[in-house]
């Protein structure tokens, strides 16, 4: 046996329809696709679960079981370049953050980052801190303290 005379199995392939080829075939003139309307149109395709503008069934039924949303930890994002622009203060809490309006609500958990460079010693207090930033911090003799 040789790579030439390997053929598929009996009944396994169809005839391939060729559409649109006139006299004969059978599939000429709209080719198969009825009249008009969207699925006559090239491209005309509703999506799994469109229901001709009514509201779907998966928006309709009422949401049930877990959802993360209550759960996740959300961080207010603090860089370093802001805790170098805090002149007359040498211990950073997230109150004294709060106050000066580098973080919104008081309910967030607060990550300091390391975008920026820091000039003078502080402490910082703060709920998580990036990797380079506590570094940064201490080599300038400051403390970077996990709340």
């Amino acid at each position: 046996m040789r790579l030439e005379d390997l053929k598929p199995a009996e009944g396994s392939t169809k005839k391939v329809k060729r559409l649109g080829r006139g006299q004969g075939s059978g599939h000429g003139q709209t080719s198969g696709k009825g009249h008009k309307g969207q699925k006559a149109r090239s491209g005309g395709h509703v999506g799994p679960g469109f229901e001709g503008g009514q509201m779907p069934l998966q928006r309709r039924v009422p949401k049930r079981g877990f959802n993360n949303f209550n759960f996740a930890n959300n961080y207010a994002i603090v860089n370093l370049r802001d805790l170098d622009r805090i002149k007359d203060i040498s211990e950073v809490t997230p109150e004294v953050l709060l106050k000066l309006g580098l973080v919104k609500k008081a309910a967030d958990k607060i990550k300091i980052l390391g975008k920026g460079e820091i000039t003078r010693a502080l402490t910082v207090k703060a709920n998580a801190f990036s990797k380079g930033t506590a570094e940064k911090i201490a080599a300038v003799g400051g403390r970077a303290e996990v709340i």
